[in-house]
């Protein structure tokens, strides 16, 4: 079970991104998801990819659609309280169990028949809307700048940051074994990025987006 992206909700109509990149990393394709009422800026590395997305057109936003699969209340953390995290696990046996009381939600972009499956915790707002694909096996690989000046390369760990409580969920408790994600207590929302291992014993803290990145 693996990382498929992670997205994080944007304040400043991803400007955030500005300082990624001047930390050393190369910006991928972007793209506006129709019907979605967002868009987005990416990063990419070997096996992973970060999504910084953001309100793009609040009629769509706030369609019933959008509302029902509680995507409107990430994208606006700041006035719903919801986590501005969301995390994409690619669409492979190992991960069925984690989804196995999901909701769907066909985007208009999907061919029909396509659905993401999610879990929105929309009881449980501090953990992260989870969703995959429709599609099947591990990512190919990317059409995309990979080769970022701060050396980093592919995601070894995420660690989300929650409240306590949300620790003994069932939600965590399906999660908690992936070999990619860690949940952690702490008294603010934040989300910890491992690169290779950590090899460089490096550090960089970007608050504007509530992470760290290790590499």
């Amino acid at each position: 079970m693996l990382i498929d992206h992670i997205f994080i909700a944007s304040r400043n109509q991803g400007n955030e991104a500005k300082r990624l990149i001047k930390s050393g990393f190369l910006e991928g394709s972007h793209r506006v998801h129709p019907g979605q009422g967002t868009r987005n800026r990416k990063f990419y590395f070997e096996n992973f990819f970060l999504e910084i997305i953001w309100e793009n057109d609040p009629v769509e936003l706030e369609t019933e659609l959008i509302r029902k699969i509680s995507l409107t209340e990430r994208v606006r953390f700041m006035e719903s309280g919801f986590s501005r995290f969301g995390i994409g696990l690619e669409n492979t046996e190992s991960s069925d169990s984690v989804f196995k009381d999901c909701e769907f939600y066909q985007p208009v972009y999907f061919p029909e028949g396509k659905s993401f499956e999610i879990l929105p915790n929309r009881e449980n707002p501090d953990l992260p809307w989870t969703f995959r694909g429709p599609f099947k096996g591990p990512k190919t690989v990317y059409s995309e700048p990979l080769d970022h000046p701060n050396g980093i390369r592919k995601l070894t760990k995420a660690t989300f940051q929650i409240p306590e409580p949300e620790l003994k969920s069932d939600f965590v408790r399906r999660i908690q074994g992936h070999p990619q994600v860690r949940f952690e207590s702490a008294e603010k929302a934040g989300l910890v990025l491992e690169f290779d291992g950590g090899r460089q014993g490096k550090v960089l803290d970007f608050p504007e987006l509530d992470l760290v990145v290790s590499f």
